[in-house]
């Protein structure tokens, strides 16, 4: 196992390697099929001399014994059948074949010959014609062209072929004289053309002789196919260690997967997105960058938590961020922590639209939370919550450093600075339900809010007078129903803020009811 191993690891190693096996298996065959044919037709042209040598051996046996030794120089000679009982006889044609036949059929050469007839001579033991021999004749004397038909043989098997090869006997002239006058003739008005019998050769040849010819190519298959089993095996090994690998891989990413939905429970989307895309590293890192702070408290929270239950405080407050956690999502806002009852978010890292743009966008997001804070209260106070939440809102615009702060095992993404605590003073200084904002945050909203002017403050840490707008409880559904862009080149219209008149004449120019 470990040489295979060894080998396998060196083929990985070395994949061109089997391009170079494969290239030369496929070159090697046609030389290995020559070099089978050459043999083959060397072992054929060997036994055909051997088989011709034997048959001519026998048959100069045969004459000089059969013929010439029985030649009578004082009387006459003369043919027949029973010629071994007679003295200066010699045999006849048919009788010479069929023992010429026996003889040559005792040499080894895998070869039998059969003198068969219909019409044998008074006197000569009967042969039983084969199907084959039977089925020749008949097919000779009804005038077949073919003189050679071919029949598989009786010995055929697994390992043995076997093949008949039947050829008709022919009367010509001297044959037919002779058996028209014979006494012991069975037949005499035979006439030239006529057929007298069949001539059967079986010829049985082994399979092991054929199938060792072709001892190149068993030569070669024997080497490529254990090469092919090798690589066969190895070809399952790795496919089994890439199973287990893919397995435990699926497993892994399972598991990472899982992981990973539960840490993005812990972070915003955007830094969720950021880190697991590779736009940021996990390392401890700061940029100082220009952001627009919202920071929202509710109102006398620890007084309402003394009235409710601890599981029912925590629903409430688990449905009060889950409800401001979807306003923060839809309009981009990067969610910075959860304190007790407090949510710290800011627009601007690690996706920006611009000062301008981050701005707007911040104030949108608290119009709307403090919109759906008033419906909630609702809902709430139908449900026995006699002190509803009221949040506050601060909102401010200005540079802070934002990115990774703590230890290289433990760290926070979050943002510090002045500005940043300015948003908390501000949140502080609104009414429930209200939104304060810095005067840079006002500046690029007041194109759609109506905020009030606030005395100017001073806040500790902040050396300059702090000049904040109030948008008073209640006042987010008062908005104008259309934004202008900051560089003029677009209008928003805000459907739900038309009035009945105004949504009559838009419906007629777009020619479509609004919906909305």
């Amino acid at each position: 196992m470990k040489i295979t191993r060894r080998i396998g690891r060196f083929l990985v190693n070395q994949p061109h390697l089997i391009n170079w096996g494969i290239g030369a298996a496929i070159v090697a065959l046609p030389v290995v099929v020559w070099m089978d044919l050459m043999a083959i037709t060397d072992q054929s042209l060997r036994r055909q001399g051997q088989a011709l040598d034997a048959v001519l051996d026998t048959v100069r046996s045969y004459y000089a014994r059969n013929v010439i030794g029985r030649l009578n120089p004082d009387g006459s000679t003369f043919a027949t059948h029973d010629y071994h009982d007679r003295d200066g006889a010699i045999p006849i044609p048919a009788t010479m074949a069929i023992e010429l036949g026996d003889q040559i059929g005792t040499h080894g050469l895998n070869v039998q010959y059969r003198f068969a007839s219909d019409y044998p001579f008074h006197g000569r033991e009967t042969t039983e014609l084969t199907w084959a021999e039977d089925h020749a004749l008949s097919r000779f004397r009804e005038g077949v062209d073919d003189h050679y038909l071919f029949y598989r043989g009786e010995e055929s098997g697994l390992l043995t072929h076997a093949v008949t090869m039947i050829t008709p006997v022919v009367m010509e002239e001297a044959c037919v004289a002779c058996h028209n006058n014979h006494s012991d003739s069975p037949k005499t008005d035979w006439a030239v053309g006529d057929i007298r019998g069949v001539q059967s050769y079986s010829i049985v040849q082994p399979v092991a002789v054929s199938l060792f010819s072709f001892s190149h190519l068993l030569a070669y298959m024997v080497v490529a196919g254990g090469f092919g089993a090798f690589f066969a095996l190895h070809q399952l090994r790795l496919a089994q260690r890439f199973r287990k690998i893919s397995e435990e891989l699926s497993s892994n990413n399972e598991f990472l997967a899982g992981i990973s939905m539960k840490i993005s429970r812990y972070l915003s989307p955007q830094v969720y997105r950021s880190i697991f895309s590779g736009e940021k590293d996990a390392s401890i890192s700061t940029e100082r960058k220009k952001l627009t702070v919202f920071f929202s408290d509710i109102k006398d929270f620890t007084q309402t938590a003394e009235t409710l239950q601890p599981e029912e405080l925590t629903a409430l407050l688990n449905e009060y961020f889950t409800e401001m956690s979807a306003i923060a999502a839809k309009h981009g806002a990067t969610i910075d922590k959860f304190i007790g009852d407090a949510i710290v978010a800011f627009f601007g890292d690690p996706e920006t639209l611009g000062t301008a743009e981050d701005a707007r966008a911040c104030v949108r997001m608290a119009l709307e939370m403090q919109e759906r804070l008033r419906e909630l209260e609702k809902e709430w106070r139908a449900r026995g919550i006699d002190r509803p939440f009221r949040a506050r809102i601060g909102i401010n615009t200005g540079y802070c450093n934002v990115g990774n702060f703590g230890s290289e095992e433990r760290m926070d993404y979050t943002i510090i600075g002045a500005e940043a605590n300015l948003a908390a003073r501000l949140e502080a200084a609104a009414e429930p339900g209200g939104i304060v904002m810095s005067h840079e945050t006002y500046a690029h909203v007041r194109d759609f809010v109506a905020a009030t002017p606030m005395p100017p403050m001073q806040f500790k840490g902040i050396t300059r007078d702090v000049h904040p707008y109030a948008i008073a409880p209640g006042q987010s559904g008062n908005l104008p129903p259309t934004e202008t862009s900051m560089d003029g080149k677009s209008l928003t219209v805000h459907l739900e803020r038309l009035d009945d008149t105004t949504r009559a004449q838009l419906e007629a120019i777009l020619g479509k009811p609004l919906k909305g």
